[in-house]
């Protein structure tokens, strides 16, 4: 399970905090500048905050999903425990949290530039094709949780089992 999840990380949210953003640093001539220290202060909190739901998340689609995020390993069966009880996406909410950490930390308008462009993706991409292949693996119980759930805003109470 270990060596699926490298090779998922490794391609998925490696590219899209790693590989993207050095890039666009590198063509942008990027240098690096000290931030204010609240910012600082606030960017090392929000990785921490992403970092901490990647790794719930992940923990999740491999110990109740029994599979990744990698659409070549995918979940075998549906999770809607953890944070996934308050919202459709934390996966993806916790790489923009990170993409916006980043750019703070790093002083960097590219990099807060390029996590609009990558919500943006993600705002299309789910609604028209990610949800509609869960419709097709999991039916019924993907559309009980896909109206019982909000796709990007976390609702505050949880979702009911009876929802």
């Amino acid at each position: 399970m270990l060596w699926r999840w490298i090779k998922a990380v490794a391609v998925l949210p490696f590219n899209v905090l790693i590989v993207a953003p050095a890039i666009i640093l590198a063509i942008a001539d990027y240098h690096w500048k000290l931030n204010e220290i609240y910012l600082m202060i606030i960017g090392a909190a929000l990785l921490a905050i992403g970092l901490f739901l990647a790794g719930w998340t992940m923990w999740l689609f491999a110990q109740k999903g029994e599979g990744t995020a990698a659409p070549w390993d995918p979940p075998k069966k549906l999770v809607v425990a953890g944070p996934y009880c308050y919202v459709r996406n934390p996966m993806i909410a916790s790489v923009l949290i990170m993409l916006v950490a980043e750019s703070l930390l790093l002083s960097s308008w590219d990099i807060f530039i390029w996590s609009i462009v990558f919500l943006l993706g993600n705002l299309v991409y789910f609604p028209l094709v990610e949800e509609k292949k869960l419709e097709k693996i999991f039916g019924a119980d993907y559309l009980n949780y896909k109206f019982s759930v909000p796709r990007w805003i976390p609702r505050l109470t949880t979702r009911r089992q009876n929802d």
